[in-house]
């Protein structure tokens, strides 16, 4: 990892575009790539720099991306871009708000999530080595098209020009380094690179690419530092390219993970965000997602076809083909298949919750069982408890949510409901289709069934004139 850099004056954020190609209501730098939005990425990269200053353009959909970045980044100033005229007249506007600044201005763009603080870092030290008075970020593609091309001196040192893709001559377009929009410039070179600026070019807008050109005119020094990682280079413009770059942060995401010890069976189908903690020993098993602040401790299995959101996984746990959702599942606890574990169930270790079980609000107990076909919400299960198949916790009596306790080493039966509020002692047993609503004590039985009766005759009364029941046939 590079170290850090200091004295930076101000990062530039570029933010202010229409996003039209990803045909949405939602502005496109809060589309997600790994759980998290586009802008935050850029956020993180900038912040690795510890600038002084830090300015995102807004301008399309400006209440969207400024509410956003109230809650992920309160420290961010932002500008408005009213009309879009160009980067250069976004980076004008970035700069408004800075007044006279002095010293060193990185740019940059939302919506290249795979961007690097460490990446920047380095941009900031070429910046400096060179006594540049702009540096920029390129690459190589096999495929430039789109993209800025990178024109050198003739002696290929530093970079003479930029000329964008509708500017270029038959030549340049078979130039293969492009210009990933990526800049350290110097304060007061910046500022007079852009009041120079004109709108004489094939988009009649403003080109901050044009400032290296006049930098170069003043006799300036201006070189490249070419990364090695395309990715980090790549924009998102449409929902295409958004899962392409989820597709590529996801595989580096999984690779990661591998290579801290955690085996992925099948990374094709294996999604991870990158907020998600994995210990040791962890195993994902194909068609498994794991999203938000999820921690999974070590040895534990999860998958396949699981979904674990904001949940916390203990040491050993398996969770079969379920989704868990705000839930705490201690260590060497068992779920599934075909659970549902809502917000706010917690598993103590060595739990068992077998298939088709919805839980909700719940705590249960070490070692306690439901193991199939039960509805537990707003409700407390002690330990080494078991409860049936079939039980529901009746937790809402129409008006309001209520709960109900049951306590250690108890028994539900199967097909039984407890109404609550109703609290069962330790080691009180419920007998299987009761409907219970008072409270039962200590090893007490409760019965609360109608009493069974037999009534001769029923079937061949309700079934007068038709072919006689013959004992032992079938259809």
């Amino acid at each position: 990892m590079s170290e850090q850099v200091g004295g930076i004056a101000g990062v530039v954020v570029l933010a202010a575009g229409a996003g039209t190609r990803m045909k949405s209501q939602t502005s496109k730098l809060l589309h997600q790539v790994a759980g998290r939005s586009m802008l935050s990425y850029a956020i993180s990269a900038a912040d690795a720099l510890t600038p002084q200053n830090l300015v995102v353009v807004v301008g399309h959909q400006r209440e969207q991306v400024e509410q956003h970045l109230s809650e992920i980044a309160p420290h961010v100033v932002t500008a408005l871009q009213e009309n879009q005229n160009g980067t250069g007249d976004a980076v004008r506007c970035g700069l408004a708000p800075l007044g006279d600044l002095q010293g060193e201005v990185v740019v940059t763009y939302g919506d290249v999530p795979l961007l690097t603080g460490e990446t920047l870092i380095d941009l900031v030290r070429a910046h400096r080595e060179h006594g540049d008075a702009v540096t920029l970020l390129t690459a190589e593609l096999d495929d430039p098209h789109g993209y800025g091309r990178i024109v050198r001196d003739a002696d290929g040192d530093q970079v003479a020009a930029i000329v964008e893709q509708k500017d270029c001559t038959p030549e340049q377009t078979e130039i293969t380094e492009i210009n990933a929009g990526i800049y350290v410039f110097s304060a007061d070179v910046l500022r007079a690179g852009l009041a120079s600026l004109t709108t004489d070019n094939a988009q009649g807008e403003l080109y901050l690419t044009d400032v290296v050109k006049f930098a170069r005119g003043q006799g300036l020094a201006v070189h490249s530092m070419v990364t090695a990682d395309r990715w980090q280079t790549e924009g998102v413009n449409d929902r295409v390219q958004l899962a392409a770059m989820n597709r590529e942060y996801n595989r580096r995401l999984i690779e990661k993970a591998q290579r801290a010890g955690v085996t992925v069976l099948d990374p094709a189908t294996t999604w991870l965000h990158d907020t998600v903690d994995l210990g040791s020993d962890v195993t994902l098993l194909p068609g498994t997602s794991i999203e938000g602040a999820t921690s999974v401790a070590s040895g534990a299995t999860i998958g396949p076809d699981t979904t674990l959101i904001d949940a916390e996984v203990g040491e050993g746990a398996k969770v079969i083909r379920s989704h868990v959702e705000l839930a705490v599942i201690g260590a060497g606890a068992s779920v599934g298949p075909f659970a549902n574990l809502r917000p706010g169930t917690q598993l103590a270790p060595a739990v068992k919750v077998g298939a088709f079980v919805e839980t909700k609000n719940v705590r249960v107990g070490e070692g306690a069982k439901l193991p199939h076909h039960v509805y537990a919400g707003d409700a407390t299960i002690g330990a080494r408890t078991t409860i049936g198949a079939g039980v529901v916790f009746d937790n809402n009596d129409g008006f309001a949510k209520q709960s109900a306790t049951v306590g250690a080493d108890a028994f539900v039966g199967a097909q039984s409901v407890l109404v609550a509020p109703v609290e069962l002692a330790d080691g009180a047993h419920v007998a299987s289709g009761s409907v219970v609503t008072d409270a039962v004590g200590t090893g007490e039985l409760a019965v609360a069934r109608g009493k069974q009766r037999n009534i001769p005759g029923y079937v061949e009364d309700r079934r007068a004139g038709e072919a006689p029941i013959i004992e032992g046939a079938s259809e």
